[in-house]
């Protein structure tokens, strides 16, 4: 019998698998560059560092493969899914598509806690980013989650769970680009982040559509001018 954690699920306790537990840590080891694009994942050298099974690895691959992080090499076996220019366009032309879809529809319906949340998630990434910008480099890998609690919460408003669950999911392979190349602006993507905030408050789902698509091509083009990718 596998081992088990417990997480409280409302008044209830939950057990959590190891097997759910290495899936968690090798999705998060992908997309914050520990496992590096393109690097072969052998099992037998996997077994040890998640401490599960063979064949639990092999189906947590197989989860992760449709999800864009891993690619199949069919008798060969798997592999940390490539990075390319081309990709990462697509990805973000993605994200564009369907975050700007759940914006709209998160700032009609959004009520008074929606407004709440979307404060407490820009007041905890902007204290963070005040200490990148101060040259505090530690702690990269919590502003990209406060990044990621910002976002979320200004779409969380849209009413559609399938719309979330496909907005985290291209969220999580934007991601990957930004931690893997360290795509980094610093002051202009704060300053942008405040002004997405200002436009919840409003309302003004028009504006915070065009500041938010300068905010993602602002990232692609730093990437290239860059030579980052």
């Amino acid at each position: 019998m596998a081992d088990l954690t417990t997480d409280i699920v409302g008044d209830e306790i939950a057990p959590v698998s190891t097997g759910e537990q290495a899936y968690e840590r090798i999705r998060s080891d992908i997309i914050f560059g520990r496992l590096r694009p393109g690097q072969r994942l052998t099992l037998e050298k996997l077994r040890p560092a998640y401490g599960v099974g063979i064949s639990t690895l092999r189906e947590i691959l197989s989860r992760l493969t449709p999800e864009g992080l891993v690619t199949a090499e069919g008798q060969r076996g798997f592999q940390v899914a490539p990075c390319s220019a081309e990709d990462l366009k697509e990805i973000a032309a993605l994200r564009l598509l369907i975050e700007k879809n759940a914006l709209v529809k998160s700032f009609q319906a959004g009520d008074m806690e929606w407004e709440g949340r979307v404060v407490a998630s820009h007041h905890k990434l902007a204290r963070l980013e005040a200490s990148l910008l101060a040259g505090d480099e530690s702690r990269t890998q919590q502003w990209k989650r406060y990044d990621w609690e910002f976002h979320q919460a200004l779409v969380s408003a849209c009413g559609s769970k399938a719309l979330l669950d496909l907005h985290s999911g291209i969220y999580d392979r934007y991601l990957r680009y930004q931690m893997v190349f360290v795509i980094f602006r610093g002051p202009v993507a704060a300053d942008e982040h405040k002004a997405l905030l200002e436009c919840a408050l409003n309302r003004d789902a028009e504006k915070a559509e065009a500041i938010l698509e300068r905010h993602v091509q602002g990232c692609l083009d730093f990437a290239f001018q860059n030579n980052l990718i």
